[in-house]
């Protein structure tokens, strides 16, 4: 018990008269290491509330038993003095010139880390942060000596820091030893063991019907036999004749019922649900013939009077999916900004129609639906629109949902479908996967996949750049390489 830092017992979570989730036991020890993983609204956040005590639940309590620091994600960084030598490590400017949501995290970062706690809860420290900021973060976390409660849809980070995964599913917390790697094989395995179990109960449920059938019949059988011999024997007993082949066929009747018994009485298994791969069709008016439809040519980039890029040469491929990464305030998203308005030193066709993905540009107050909505800016059929909605984690009654009442994440997702769905020769995405989960940053990369055109994105998401990036761009000291 010594050990034991955080002790949940017989929790229940409720918002709005909705069960979120309930807990009978679970317990933290010192220097664990747990990643907590579910989709958005499962109650992730709420979860590390309850943990900081932030939130009471409905039934049950929260028992604490050490110091600790909670990083809460979309709160901005206290005004109190962080150390200077912090902030040169993480590349923090000069606090009076004015600082990016990523320079913000960085500070946070460094506020926390300044004093000692025995635990950390930590919710999303990766949210606009780049590559040298989240290497900095997770040096630190790996030396830290205590305990580490941590929620990130940065698969990397929580392979590099954590041992134990809780997933929140139905209701529940299931628990997985290892990283994030180890918790998506042992739910492979879940997930084989399922189809296994399915196919055994198919097969056990065919072959009683299969057997009650056969009873059936044959009891059938007798019957017709018993009436056609009882009608020969005139002058005979007919109840003595047919009383031996009642028997019988009383006993089949009977075998077949209770084989029909067993049927009802197999536990049923379904079986495992995978989405089915996405495929854009685009007409052939989209269709691009320029090897290179985005070159720059002596491009001239500024921010004040800070030069971002100075006078490069790159070209970008047609039907590619292009990354561009770099630190935080290199000119990544200026660069987008620049393609998207033709600035000068690019050549662009003019045929080009470029979508682009700003994170708060859909956010309509209208009464118009998800699905209708769709409908109105794209040639799809609407089963497709709806499977693409599904995908996108739009399910049941939340396609009739009305744009003035999604949430901030739900407008991303819907901006998103749009843009894929959209009459566009080029999408330009910066950091599609800021405030999406890990599910939905999945089913994103199954968009990439499945778009047959040209993709330039800004991600600070190692994986999600592994697992969809053809070619990768570096922006580094006012200029623009390919790794």
């Amino acid at each position: 018990m010594q050990n034991i830092q955080f002790e949940i017992k017989d929790v229940e979570l409720t918002y709005l008269d909705k069960d979120i989730f309930s807990i009978s036991r679970l317990a933290i020890h010192f220097m664990d290491r747990i990643g907590i993983v579910g989709p958005n609204g499962s109650g992730k956040t709420s979860l590390l509330r309850l943990l900081a005590g932030e939130l009471e639940p409905a039934k049950g309590k929260i028992h604490r038993h050490a110091s600790f620091a909670y990083f809460k994600q979309m709160e901005t960084p206290d005004e109190e003095a962080v150390d200077p030598k912090v902030l040169g490590k993480l590349h923090v400017p000069d606090l009076e010139k004015g600082i990016s949501g990523g320079e913000q995290t960085k500070i946070k970062i460094a506020q926390l880390l300044a004093d000692y706690n025995e635990a950390l809860l930590i919710d999303e420290p990766t949210t606009h942060l780049d590559q040298q900021g989240i290497r900095y973060l997770r040096r630190e976390l790996e030396n830290y000596y205590g305990t580490l409660i941590l929620i990130s849809h940065d698969r990397k980070l929580l392979d590099q820091l954590v041992t134990t995964i809780w997933e929140i599913r139905d209701g529940q917390i299931h628990v997985y030893s290892g990283n994030y790697t180890d918790y998506e094989e042992q739910k492979a395995l879940e997930e084989h063991q399922q189809q296994e179990a399915h196919e055994q109960y198919l097969k056990e449920k065919a072959r009683l019907e299969a057997a009650a059938q056969d009873k059936k019949q044959k009891a059938a059988k007798m019957m017709k036999g018993a009436k056609a011999s009882a009608r020969k024997k005139e002058g005979a007993d007919r109840r003595l004749a047919t009383k031996p082949k009642d028997v019988s066929q009383k006993a089949m009747q009977k075998s077949a019922k209770a084989m029909e018994k067993r049927i009802e009485q197999l536990e049923k298994v379904d079986a495992v649900q995978h989405e089915r791969a996405i495929q854009f069709n685009r007409s052939k008016a989209l269709e691009l013939h320029h090897s290179f439809p985005v070159m720059g040519n002596q491009l001239t980039l500024k921010a004040g009077d800070k030069i971002l890029l100075e006078e490069v040469r790159f070209q970008f491929p047609l039907g590619k999916k292009i990354a561009i990464t770099g630190a935080n305030g290199s000119g990544k998203s200026t660069l987008l900004q620049a393609i998207y308005q033709r600035q000068e030193g690019l050549e662009i066709s003019s045929k080009v129609e470029f979508g682009f993905f700003d994170q708060l540009a859909y956010q309509k107050k209208s009464d118009e639906t998800v699905l209708s909505s769709l409908k109105e800016t794209t040639d799809y059929e609407e089963g497709f629109l709806r499977s693409i909605l599904h995908t996108m984690y739009f399910k049941g009654n939340d396609i009739h949902k009305k744009l003035c009442h999604l949430s901030g994440g739900e407008a991303i997702r819907l901006q998103l479908c749009r843009l894929f769905l959209g009459s566009y020769h080029i999408l330009l995405l910066d950091e599609p996967t800021n405030f999406l989960d890990i599910p939905t940053t999945k089913a994103l990369e199954a968009f990439f996949e499945g778009y047959p055109g040209t993709i330039i994105f800004v991600s600070h998401d190692a994986a999600f750049i592994e697992n969809v990036a053809d070619h990768i761009y570096d922006i580094r000291d006012k200029n623009i390489m390919e790794r």
